[in-house]
């Protein structure tokens, strides 16, 4: 019989020294999420501020020829002529706000975000927030192939060989929202994985 007290003697210190390293690595993980998802949300709140200066600043005057009186006519193309744009802008600036109040709220709450029900909804907002701004870069995207392109089956004609500036502008901006998309759905992720730790 003492034999068998000393071997459990001897193994109840490996058990907590286990236990102290699993806590060790847990904390560890969860201090690297933590870091690379406030670094995260600092980059989409870049990439989403300059998106909307780019299309703020997407403006040009130029002369174009109507087809009715064949006159060439001094003509404007701002973002704001159109509602699939100004959406655009919305949902950028929307995101752009999110990106620094979910920053600010994980920093602030620390401790906190350790726990399930701070991480669950965290990624319910992230969802929703990806899912408004997906669906506004696919409205600027089509009203932006369209003015590359044109439509011939309507009578739509393409504006980007006259209003070159204003359709860089608007293409960098789509370019920028859809890397900030891909940077969301990488923060989604890893709020995912979190919740599983």
């Amino acid at each position: 019989m003492a034999e068998v007290t000393e071997k459990k003697e001897i193994t109840e210190p490996v058990e907590t020294e286990s236990r102290a390293y699993g806590t060790a690595t847990t904390s560890a993980k969860t201090l690297k999420y933590f870091l690379l998802g406030i670094i995260l949300r600092g980059l989409l709140f870049a990439f989403t501020l300059t998106s909307v200066i780019l299309m703020i600043t997407a403006k040009q005057t130029e002369y174009v020829r109507s087809p009715l009186t064949r006159m060439a006519e001094l003509r404007p193309a701002k973002w704001s002529y159109s509602p699939a744009f100004i959406f655009f802008v919305s949902a950028l600036w929307m995101v752009c706000g999110y990106s620094v109040s979910s920053m600010l709220n994980t920093l602030v709450c620390r401790k906190k975000c350790a726990t399930n029900k701070f991480l669950i909804q965290t990624v319910l907002a992230d969802v929703l927030v990806f899912g408004i701004l997906a669906s506004a870069t696919g409205t600027a995207g089509g009203v932006a192939y369209i003015g590359l392109k044109g439509n011939s089956h309507i009578g739509w004609f393409k504006i980007c060989n006259i209003y070159d500036k204003f359709c860089r502008h608007i293409a960098a901006s789509l370019v920028l929202s859809l890397v900030a998309l891909v940077i969301l759905l990488i923060i989604i992720t890893l709020s995912t994985i979190q919740t599983r730790c």
